[in-house]
């Protein structure tokens, strides 16, 4: 006999079944977005995983049982949770939306939380349009690039550096604020010639037009309040200031200038160097041993760098830092046959050469017997020779962890008093030290530094590129490619689009094979030659499979 099948209806499942996370994760992911952090990313593999759970939670603990929810992550849900709870809420009544369910007494009240900022404030009427905060960052943008557009003699938009030069004009002494920055779909960004240019969309141009009416602003002071005295500094543009240059990856700060007797000069190590099993907290162990001021941070490029910290800062928490002029590379022998194998030998030395410093020291550690890698020893010893005379690198060899931190210390103690009695000044990125180089007087050039916030953030492995830095890599992935060579070909075809135009007008096959033969590359300016123009040829001229 069959069995019998029970019919009925279909319990439906919410739409959402954990609404309130939903919308948390969605609030930190978005204002992570708009300060240009990388933990939006966690937020949104965190949210991704969330919403393909059909069951609701009770907790942010209970979310540990699904992909990319971490201990502090949870963490973060419960407390959130037990503020939104303490202001009246309950995250168990909600309706199958995602909303929740009104009470005749009216919304309860938020509390805000202070590990999350504010969102921005929709405008009243509206249901869910966007509408920035008064005195907030993101106004101030917007309604400086709509001045801007509405200036007959410009040209309706702004460069980062003009934008950052406007705001620090009105609050030169303001410093890094939190705000919410406006929404990617009223900025339009693009770059050229790794230049970044903010503009207003239809929907961004609109919204501006919406605050400029709402403040009481005419087309010839629109960014000005009038409701504020004029000496009195605005706090805001400095803001949007600071956080315009944090969303590119660098904050914009004021010309920092250190004295004699201002600053000490301390040894920063890369976390990578501190952390670990075996010989990395040994050279900690050592350093301290030797007496040897040092901090360990998180550093983008090289394991060793040197910075003159001020000895007496206006705030506490976050005293001025300069990059002395030298960065050291550590690796152990073992460590440079891998990388070697797996080329990070190569690209660590391009990113060395690009950091802004100009003494780069490779500090070579011996380890046990060369008999005994994967590389034969005759290989371990061109590479470094090549370091050395190539690449221009200075070289040091030492026999173990102890002579390693002996050096580090010598090294510590020689630049305290190169830099004894001496001036500091800072530059920014991407500007030499040069005295020559600069218009007007300038220090001395180991005086002239990058400050260690511009440093670390201009050495970022995974920083936006522009075209040319895209195209550059790519070039690289050949074999037999570095990277004064792709600078060469990228100097004279800066986009893979001039590269194919210059292709086409080719008239043979052999002058397209021969196009890239006679670029000078490197110190010596010697040609391409001709095996990598053929291959780059074949790569992209050739429609069939390459074999």
């Amino acid at each position: 006999m069959a069995a019998s099948v029970r019919l009925g209806r279909k319990r439906p499942l919410p739409v959402c079944p954990n609404p309130l996370f939903v919308r948390w994760l969605t609030e930190w992911r978005d204002e992570a977005a708009s300060r240009g952090r990388r933990t939006q990313f966690v937020f949104q593999k965190a949210l991704r995983s969330l919403r393909r759970y059909p069951l609701p939670l009770r907790s942010g603990k209970e979310a540990k049982i699904l992909q990319h929810f971490g201990d502090r992550l949870c963490r973060m849900l419960d407390q959130r949770l037990q503020q939104h709870k303490a202001s009246g809420g309950d995250h168990a009544r909600s309706s199958p939306s995602g909303e929740k369910s009104s009470t005749p007494e009216g919304p309860p009240a938020r509390v805000r939380d202070s590990s999350v900022p504010i969102p921005a404030q929709p405008k009243a009427g509206g249901s869910g349009s966007y509408w920035p905060a008064r005195h907030s960052g993101a106004r101030a943008v917007l309604l400086l690039l709509y001045r801007e557009r509405l200036n007959p003699s410009g040209r309706s938009f702004l460069t980062k550096e003009e934008l950052l030069q406007r705001c620090a004009q009105k609050a030169p002494r303001t410093r890094k604020h939190s705000w919410a920055g406006p929404k990617e779909a009223d900025l339009r960004s693009k770059s050229t010639a790794c230049r970044w240019r903010y503009s207003l969309t239809p929907e961004g141009l609109e919204l501006a037009q919406k605050l400029a009416e709402s403040e009481g602003l005419s087309s010839l002071d629109v960014g000005f309040r009038p409701e504020e005295p004029p000496g009195k500094e605005p706090e805001v543009p400095g803001a949007a200031s600071a956080e315009l240059g944090a969303s590119e990856g660098s904050v914009q700060q004021l010309p920092l200038e250190l004295g004699p007797g201002e600053y000490r000069v301390l040894l920063c190590v890369d976390v990578g160097e501190a952390k670990g099993a075996g010989h990395r907290p040994k050279l900690l162990l050592e350093l301290q041993r030797l007496h040897v001021t040092h901090v360990v941070r998180k550093l983008h490029v090289g394991d060793f760098v040197w910075v003159a910290q001020e000895t007496r800062p206006r705030d506490p928490a976050r005293p001025g830092e300069l990059v002395l002029d030298h960065i050291v590379e550590r690796k152990r022998l073992d460590d440079l046959c891998s990388s070697i194998i797996d080329g990070r030998f190569r690209e660590q030395k391009f990113r060395l050469k690009r950091c802004g410093l100009g003494h780069r020291v490779y500090l070579v550690e011996e380890h046990g017997s060369a008999h005994h890698l994967s590389l034969p020893e005759s290989t371990l010893l061109q590479a470094v020779t090549n370091t050395q005379v190539i690449d221009g690198f200075f070289v040091k060899r030492t026999a173990d962890i102890k002579e390693s931190a002996a050096y580090l210390a010598l090294l510590t103690l020689g630049l305290q008093r190169l830099y004894q009695g001496h001036t500091l000044r800072s530059r920014p990125w991407g500007t030499s030290g040069d005295p020559e180089s600069r218009p007007g007087p300038s220090p001395h050039p180991l005086c002239s530094l990058l400050t260690f916030s511009d440093f670390n953030t201009g050495a970022m492995k995974n920083k936006a590129q522009c075209v040319q830095e895209v195209f550059a890599r790519q070039l690289m992935q050949v074999r037999g490619v570095s990277g004064e060579k792709a600078a060469a070909i990228v100097g004279q075809y800066s986009t893979p689009a001039s590269l194919l135009a210059a292709y086409d007008a080719c008239v043979t096959p052999k002058e397209q094979e021969m196009l890239l033969s006679t670029i000078k590359c490197g110190r010596l300016q010697r040609n391409l030659g001709p095996a990598l123009s053929r291959i780059f040829s074949q790569l992209y001229c050739c429609y069939s499979p390459l074999t």
